[in-house]
């Protein structure tokens, strides 16, 4: 059998046409057409339809974080579909796969989160934890307390809770559960300040979910959610013992705290999972995707602690939520091989010393007068752009900094990606010395050459 798929980057745009892209300006798309063509990938670079290869400094989107074309999850995922191609977990039905890495997945988790939910994506891990959380309080006899906190600058997803959680910039237009969601104040000290020291200003951040929980009463609200460094929101990095403070203060409130996890963990901070072993917290739910995988597999897993799972799984009502695909034998696989691949080669391990050169490496980019900000951790970076690096001068939303650089730098032989006047990094986790040198090299030449031309 001979499966039609174009081979000239021609053929690939005119089958193109009919695919709607995420998170695209799509008139743009229809007037330009402007589109990268990625045909093939391997380790740390991906190819496109001319022959180019190139720096994949985006990770997939995020998630390939052991690098591509390894055969450890493509054997694994094969041999997985040759045994058994399908059967979802759902009523009374399991499979090898999907409970071995739920047992591995507990045994990675802090504390007492041994429970596992399994989804095909950070978004429907996060509408997972959610739902989960209100029949919990419905079976505690609190119909009332659904209220989710949430932040400007957050992003967990795309659905049409999981949007509402995500910070009102990213739904303009479009609907979303509002009314179940309020957006605390943005941790962003650079820019959210004002003049405080950091520790004024987590004060200041700590009054705002207290003043909140007043405001609302926490009789009605179930929980707090939070990513330990924020993503697409512009990777937003909190003060100082921020997470160890909120998670506090929800606690003595009867507040559960989820900690979004799907791009912080699997090694992209240097740690299977970041809330405790970086943040110093143990949330009540963990939401996990991208990493887990490596992106090999659509795959997510909402992990909740023992408590939440003794209140749900009772008697008196069936667990009333699922996914045909919640579990899916080959996804199962490819998370097993996975962190199998993780563990042998000790890339958690490695990030903590890689990471911190390339974060070291993107920081020294801070010399150039475009760059307001450079933030983040590990092999997790963005950097800011300003019109004026004295003020910290903003440029408007339209002039699109981040586009320029991304082009700038992708003519170079690095892709990476744009959000308004910042650029964000998130490259797979084997990168070696030399190719870290090579990306912070190729994006002070591309930021160069925007700041000539402005």
């Amino acid at each position: 059998m001979t499966l039609d798929i174009p081979a000239t980057t021609d053929a690939v745009l005119t089958a193109d046409t009919h695919l709607i892209q995420s998170w695209a300006d799509l008139d743009a798309l229809k007037q330009n057409g402007a589109r990268t063509v990625i045909v093939g990938a391997k380790g740390t670079r991906v190819r496109d339809s001319d022959g180019r290869e190139l720096i994949d400094g985006i990770g997939g989107l995020w998630c390939v974080n052991v690098g591509h074309g390894r055969r450890e999850i493509i054997e694994a995922i094969t041999t997985q579909l040759e045994t058994l191609d399908f059967y979802s977990t759902f009523y009374n039905f399991t499979h090898p796969a999907a409970a071995a890495l739920a047992e591995k997945l507990a045994a990675l988790a802090p504390g007492s989160l041994n429970k596992v939910h399994f989804g095909n994506s950070g978004s429907v891990a996060n509408e997972t934890a959610v739902r989960m959380l209100h029949h919990y309080n419905n079976r505690l006899g609190r119909p009332q307390k659904k209220r989710i906190l949430s932040r400007i600058g957050a992003y967990h997803g795309s659905t049409h809770l999981a949007i509402a959680m995500t910070t009102p910039g990213y739904s303009k237009g479009w609907d979303a559960a509002r009314e179940l969601v309020h957006h605390l104040r943005c941790p962003h000290h650079w820019r959210e300040g004002a003049g405080m020291t950091e520790a004024e200003f987590l004060d200041a951040l700590a009054e705002d979910l207290t003043a909140t929980i007043a405001f609302y009463g926490a009789e009605t609200i179930a929980a707090f959610i939070a990513e330990p460094i924020m993503g697409a929101g512009g990777v937003i990095t909190a003060p100082a013992g921020y997470h160890a403070r909120m998670a506090a203060i929800c606690r003595a409130h009867e507040i559960k705290y989820i900690s979004d996890e799907v791009v912080t963990s699997f090694g992209r901070l240097g740690h299977f999972f970041a809330s405790q072993d970086v943040f110093g917290v143990e949330p009540d739910i963990i939401t996990t995707a991208r990493g887990l995988t490596s992106g090999y597999q659509p795959l997510s897993a909402t992990i909740i602690s023992d408590e939440i799972h003794e209140v749900i799984s009772g008697p008196g009502g069936a667990f009333l939520h699922g996914m045909t695909y919640s579990g899916h034998p080959a996804a199962a696989a490819a998370g097993l091989a996975n962190i199998a691949l993780m563990e042998a080669e000790q890339i958690p391990e490695r990030v903590r010393v890689t990471g911190k050169r390339f974060e070291a490496a993107l920081r020294g980019l801070i010399d150039l007068d475009l760059v307001g900000e450079v933030r983040g951790s590990h092999f997790m970076i963005g950097i800011e752009f300003v019109r004026d690096k004295a003020a910290g001068a903003p440029f408007a939303e339209e002039a699109k900094i981040g586009m320029k650089v991304a082009a700038a730098a992708q003519k170079r032989g690095l892709i990476a990606r744009p959000l308004g006047n910042i650029l964000i990094l998130a490259p797979t986790l084997v990168l070696s010395e030399a190719e870290i040198d090579e990306v912070a090299g190729i994006l002070r030449e591309a930021i160069t050459e925007v700041q000539a031309s402005l």
